[in-house]
């Protein structure tokens, strides 16, 4: 019989694996619609591509949360051919140096799970 430490123990770790971790980039003119956002939970990795929300303001500090979504790709992490996926869809999005440096943050989103 497991006791609570551990009960709560193996949530915990059930909790940190399926913790969402997300990041937008407000690319502008270099990326279609201005805006990247990349959603990482457990081995779903989800792209989303959005229009610049221009009533939040033109500046990169605007908040651009609420932008409308013009387009989503989801891939598993698990797949094979993973990185190939979220580079054809992010190269259709921006230029290849943006896309280098989106799916560099998914890579260490995903070293930095492993090691945990």
């Amino acid at each position: 019989m497991k006791s609570n430490s551990d009960i709560y123990t193996i949530v915990k770790l059930k909790l940190k694996v399926m913790a969402k971790k997300t990041k937008t980039w407000k690319i502008g003119e270099y990326a279609k619609g201005g805006v990247i956002t990349v959603e990482i939970q457990g081995e779903i990795i989800t792209v989303i591509g959005k229009d610049w929300d221009m009533s939040q303001g033109t500046r990169r500090s605007s908040n651009q949360s609420n932008a409308k979504e013009f387009t989503r790709g989801t891939v598993l992490s698990s797949q094979d051919n993973c990185r190939r996926l979220l580079s054809n869809f992010l190269n259709d999005l921006t230029t290849s140096y943006y896309s280098d440096k989106i799916i560099e943050w998914i890579e260490n989103i995903q070293i930095n799970r492993e090691k945990n």
